[in-house]
Formats: C-alpha cells, sequence, structure tokens
C-alpha cells in the first residue's frame, strides 16, 4: 500500500519518492512485524488453547510443553499481516498464495484446539489442496519458467506438470517444517534463518537483472516484493521468538509450523528454482523430512513383504532427528538449537553454491 501512495505523495514533496525503495520498504516490513508481534502476542496468548504434551515423546521432554499456550502461529501470521500489507506491493495472484497460506496456517490452527488431534490422512490432504492452491497461483503470477540446478539455460514447464511438482515441493516443505517443531526456538530460529536468505537472494540476485544474468539466472522484476513479504514474516517470527527461547513461554504449533514451511517453500518458487530450499533450510528440512522419509520407506517395505531389521540403521536413528541428538547422543535443548543453527549456517553456503554456481 506505501508503495502505491508514494507515487502520489511524490508530486507534492519529493523525498516522499523513498516509500518505493524497495530496501527501505524491507527493512521497514521486517521492523514492523517484529515489534508488533514483540508487543501484542503475551496480550494475546491468554485466549490460546493448552499444550496437552507428547507422551509419546515423553522420554526426550515430550511432557515438557504440557500447559502452555500453543497455536501462536495464528496471532503471529495475523500481527504480520497488516506489515504485509502496508510495506509489500503485491499483486493480485500473490495475494491469492498469500491467502492460501493462510488457508494452511488455519487448519493447523484448528488442528492445535482440537480435543482429539486430527488424522494424518485428513491433515494431509488439506494441505495438498493448499499447496496446489498456491503453486496454481504462482504460475499464473510469475509463470512457470524453471531453471535447474547443474544445468545451463531456462525451461518454461507445462502448467499440468508445474502444478503437481510446485505443490508437492510446498507439501514436503511444510510438513518438514511441522516435524522439527519439538525443541524451543529450533523451527523458529531455523526458518527465519532461511526466509532471511530466500530474501537476499530474492532482492541481490533474481530480482537483479545484472546479477541474476551473471548467474545464468533468468530476472524476476517481482521478486524484490516477495523479498519485502519474506523479510516481513521472519520479523514476525522473529518477534516471538523472544518468547519461544528456552523455557518458552509459548508455543507456536502447527499453525505457525505450517505457515512458516508453506511460505517459505512459496517464496523459493519465486527464486525459479524449487531445489534452492535444499540450500536455503537444509538441516530444517533433514531434521523434519528424514522422518518422512524413513516412514515412507518403513511402509513401502512392509508392504512388499520386507521387514527392515531392528538394528539396522535406519530403524536405530530416530526422527525428528533432534530427538534422536537429545535421547541417543545426550544432547540438551540449548545445544541442540545452537548446533542445529550452526550446522545450518555452516551447510547453507556450500550448497548455494553447488545449486547455482555450478552449471
Amino acid at each position: 500500500m506505501i508503495y502505491y501512495l508514494a507515487e502520489h505523495l511524490k508530486e507534492a514533496w519529493g523525498p516522499f519518492r523513498l516509500l518505493q525503495s524497495h530496501a527501505l520498504l524491507l527493512a521497514g516490513g521486517a521492523f514492523a512485524s517484529a515489534v508488533a508481534t514483540w508487543l501484542f502476542l503475551p496480550k494475546l496468548w491468554n485466549r490460546l488453547p493448552r499444550d496437552r504434551g507428547k507422551a509419546i515423546c515423553k522420554d526426550t521432554g515430550g511432557m515438557a510443553s504440557a500447559g502452555k499456550p500453543t497455536g501462536a502461529g495464528l496471532w503471529i501470521s495475523l500481527l504480520a499481516l497488516p506489515a504485509a500489507v502496508l510495506f509489500a506491493p503485491l499483486t493480485t495472484w500473490d495475494a491469492l498464495a498469500l491467502a492460501a497460506m493462510y488457508g494452511a496456517m488455519l487448519f493447523g490452527w484448528l488442528d492445535d484446539r482440537a480435543e482429539t488431534p486430527w488424522g494424518e490422512l485428513k491433515k494431509g490432504l488439506l494441505d495438498a489442496v493448499c499447496a496446489v492452491a498456491i503453486a496454481f497461483f504462482i504460475a499464473k503470477g510469475h509463470g512457470t519458467t524453471v531453471w535447474l540446478p547443474f544445468v545451463k539455460g531456462e525451461w518454461t514447464a507445462p502448467l499440468w506438470l508445474y502444478v503437481p511438482g510446485a505443490a508437492f515441493a510446498l507439501w514436503f516443505t511444510m510438513n518438514a517444517t511441522n516435524c522439527s517443531d519439538g525443541v524451543d526456538g529450533l523451527a523458529g530460529t531455523l526458518s527465519v534463518i532461511a526466509l532471511a536468505i530466500i530474501a537476499a537472494m530474492l532482492y541481490l540476485v533474481v530480482g537483479y537483472s545484472p546479477v541474476a544474468r551473471y548467474f545464468l539466472i533468468p530476472p524476476n522484476p517481482d521478486a524484490a516484493r516477495w523479498a519485502i513479504l519474506s523479510m516481513t514474516v521472519a520479523g514476525a517470527f522473529a518477534g516471538y521468538l523472544w518468547y519461544n527461547a528456552e523455557p518458552s513461554k509459548v508455543l507456536m504449533g502447527d499453525a505457525g509450523s505450517r505457515f512458516l514451511g508453506i511460505f517459505t517453500g512459496t517464496a523459493t518458487l519465486v527464486t525459479g528454482n524449487p531445489f534452492l530450499v535444499l540450500a536455503f533450510a537444509p538441516i530444517l528440512l533433514v531434521n523434519g523430512g528424514g522422518g518422512l522419509a524413513k516412514l515412507v520407506l518403513l511402509r513401502l517395505a512392509k508392504k512388499c513383504g520386507f521387514e527392515i531389521p531392528g538394528d539396522s540403521a535406519i530403524r536405530r536413528v530416530r526422527f525428528p532427528l533432534h530427538d534422536h541428538c537429545k535421547k541417543n547422543l545426550g544432547w540438551s535443548n540449548a545445544q541442540v538449537l545452537m548446533r542445529f543453527t550452526l550446522m545450518q549456517i555452516a551447510v547453507m553456503p556450500l550448497l548455494f553454491l553447488l545449486l547455482v554456481k555450478v552449471r
């Protein structure tokens, strides 16, 4: 909104043109959403349902969260919305994609507050509907041209192929992030780091033609707008992390983790290379996504009549991986958070170079 208002205001006073600076809007959106969450979340979390803990994970501290307000992702995402509307000049298709992300958040919120948690099938199907809708809106708003790692050039995918492929990437990222939400500050910290790097990629590389062409990437002039939106969401969840630091006072629940996951995946789609999510959030995806891969592998093996031995590596390693580190390696919550964060920061530049520069 500010971007479009500045078009008229600058005629009255020249310096108002600064309000159309993407850098200024990016910083303003991040700051405004962070302050809004920091100020208002404590006033709102008493209206949230209480966490019941995870009895199945009691040996790794699964019951430590019992009694804390959960589902704060509802308030965090809603507190970020005014800043997003004010600072991010989004198109109609982008706004529709954002609305579908809020739909995914709402489904997570309803699951958080349900007396009986929703089953895997119900949640999976609802997640898939949101993912397909977002993939379609991004395709209509930004096209279906993709560029791939290790291959020069670009390729325009047909809509019937792009939408299901992009939807699967969104579904996986959303559920991997959700599975990583088990240690105070972990999923939020890793996601905020990922969103900040995505914003830098969108603003400094994809959205800036000379740099994009240097990396042999098709430029997207609208990418800077998603950089603003990414930093606005990152700012909101940074404000939440103030209260989620161990010992946490509030939990974002499925509402927050699903919103973070699907937003991270969507912003990555705007870069034109869905595989870049592996560089932006590697530890986050391994931590949560490894459990999804293990579950699929075990079920496929069982259907094929093959029983994987109990002493095999795949059976011994717990997922999410933070549970393995806590139970099997004896790490504390603080050690898990710090070491996973350091690993993500260390691995990201290497994966980025491999997926972007080696082409």
